[in-house]
């Protein structure tokens, strides 16, 4: 469809601001983002629709109209609800670049807009196919008719008697059918998305059909902004993100048209998906902030006054500022590493939500940022308790991964692992830098296991890092010695860097390509100090004990 007809259409209540010489252009899509950066997933032609929660100040106009016209978005759509009138910073960038700018009235809701270009684009379909459609516009608004994913799952229910089920990728029921028995027992749904999540690495087009029991399911990919497959640049930087909607129903044979309405059905359950990241974006600053105050030794009074400003956003009503934990994730790819900050954020967002809860609104209390290639949530804990043995409660690292380590492990596949840390209950901000420092020491130990996914808590601290300080010097002397002074004479004498090699080596969890590229050296060069250092200690780095050996004694020296 042309720019010119989202004119001509007035249900959409669209203002030109800018750009009437563009209108001619070719729209092929549609996607909400507040991303500042939402270039990863743009494939060109595209009709951007933005609340501008991106924008801080007037500088940020430019660069976020300069990465859409790379990218080759057909325009941009600015909605009224937030700021008001459309500032005029981004008018201008706009007309600089020649981007078509459209206001939209506070009281049109994107999902109308993105329903009516999914429409249009789509071309004229079935007659199921417009009748489920037409009575999409009431699905995703934000009044009293309105009901998210659940509703369009209804219409199918009604209209083409098929069940249907929103899962995410760790295998929780976002949405479901009210109509008929709605629910799906919770096993179903673990080995639904962990048959999506594999056949998502094996890079097979879905629907993918899966035979359980008695019962048939098709599953498609609900992809954020209802990309094109082919628009992402590595399944690995969203298999372990995207949503899934599930079917009980073949779809190997059905006709294209009625592949096409399944297909559009998902375009328009990204757009909640969309709008749930958008809520996610507060949470996210302020995790952010409070991470960058405690990285850097902020004064704790500042930290805590950050704490205070999160603690009404992340526990509306809360009369007194929460305990937190601190819980570190990271997702690490074998060799040519996609990258992984904004996976394993998304993520460890989806892991901490009550696998038993539904719908996106339990991760409305999560503030997880991301530094580098690692996760790190606060938790705030409302209502800490003590348990028998005088320990505190709150989440627990070997429970943590209970219900969502088969699908993980299968979006894994061979060449991927997921990696947390958890720490103790903290009562406020002077004990934060403590309480990332453990979930990251713990977050090593887990590293340090077999398996895909893994994780390990605080209490498991106490049988090393915690008691180091305690151990008798001469112990400490004597431990350090046997391991690590053959290694320091070689270095001495060859100038080798096996001390150095060792440390790395630990630090990158044993990742041969993560601790080659630290220390700039080819992998074979590294494999040969590994197996020096092995041949003059008689340890096998392999091993999860030789490796805790060695932590332990680098700690101690």
């Amino acid at each position: 469809m042309r720019l010119r007809a989202l004119l001509d259409t007035d249900a959409l209540g669209l203002r030109l601001l800018g750009g009437e010489d563009e209108l001619d252009r070719t729209v092929r899509g549609v996607m909400t983002t507040d991303l500042r950066d939402p270039s990863r997933y743009l494939s060109g032609g595209e009709l951007v629709l933005t609340g501008l929660a991106w924008r801080r100040d007037a500088t940020d106009a430019e660069p976020f109209v300069r990465i859409l016209v790379q990218a080759g978005v057909a325009a941009l759509a600015a909605g009224e609800a937030e700021l008001g009138d459309v500032p005029d910073d981004l008018v201008l960038a706009c007309a600089r670049h020649r981007l078509p700018l459209f206001a939209v009235h506070e009281s049109v809701a994107f999902a109308t807009i993105t329903e009516h270009v999914v429409r249009q684009v789509s071309g004229e379909r079935a007659g199921d196919l417009a009748a489920v459609v037409d009575r999409h516009r009431r699905m995703m608004t934000s009044g009293p008719a309105g009901g998210g994913p659940d509703v369009v799952l209804d219409l199918l229910g009604s209209d083409l008697d098929l069940r249907a089920w929103v899962l995410s990728p760790t295998g929780r029921m976002i949405a479901g059918s009210k109509t008929g028995a709605p629910g799906l027992p919770s096993d179903t749904c673990a080995k639904l998305a962990a048959e999506h999540l594999a056949a998502a690495r094996t890079g097979r087009r879905g629907p993918h059909r899966v035979p359980l029991g008695p019962a048939t399911y098709s599953l498609f990919p609900v992809r954020s902004s209802g990309r094109p497959p082919q628009a992402s640049r590595d399944v690995r930087e969203s298999v372990l993100s995207d949503w899934l909607l599930a079917v009980e129903a073949d779809a190997g044979d059905w006709p294209e048209e009625r592949l096409d309405l399944l297909y559009g059905v998902t375009q328009l359950i990204a757009v909640e998906r969309d709008r749930r990241d958008a809520a996610r974006t507060v949470r996210r600053r302020l995790a952010q902030e409070v991470l960058e105050l405690v990285q850097t030794g902020a004064a704790p009074a500042e930290i805590a006054a950050r704490l205070r400003v999160a603690a009404p956003v992340l526990l509306p009503g809360l009369g007194a500022a929460p305990h937190w934990q601190v819980i570190v994730a990271r997702v690490e790819w074998d060799g040519g590493d996609p990258e992984s900050g904004p996976v394993a954020q998304s993520l460890l967002e989806e892991i901490l939500v009550d696998p038993l809860a539904t719908g996106p609104e339990p991760s409305d209390r999560i503030a997880v940022a991301h530094t580098g290639d690692e996760a790190i949530a606060l938790v705030p804990l409302p209502a800490v308790s003590t348990e028998h043995d005088g320990s505190e409660a709150g989440i627990l690292a070997d429970l943590l991964l209970e219900t969502v380590r088969d699908p993980l492990s299968a979006g894994l596949d061979d060449d991927g692992r997921v990696t947390l840390g958890v720490s103790a209950a903290v009562h406020s901000a002077e004990g934060l830098r403590g309480a990332l420092e453990e979930a990251r020491h713990a977050r090593r130990v887990a590293a340090a296991r077999p398996g895909r996914v893994c994780a390990a808590g605080h209490q498991e601290l106490a049988s090393h890092v915690l008691l180091l300080p305690f151990v008798p010097d001469d112990v400490r002397r004597a431990f350090t010695a046997r391991l690590l002074d053959p290694l320091r004479d070689y270095d001495r004498r060859h100038r080798a860097e096996l001390i150095p090699t060792l440390e790395a080596f630990l630090d990158c969890d044993g990742s041969w390509t993560r601790c080659a590229s630290r220390l700039h050296l080819h992998v074979n060069t590294l494999r040969y100090r590994v197996g020096r250092i092995e041949q003059l200690t008689g340890r096998d780095l392999s091993r999860l004990e030789d490796k805790l050996d060695f932590f332990l004694a680098l700690r101690m020296s």
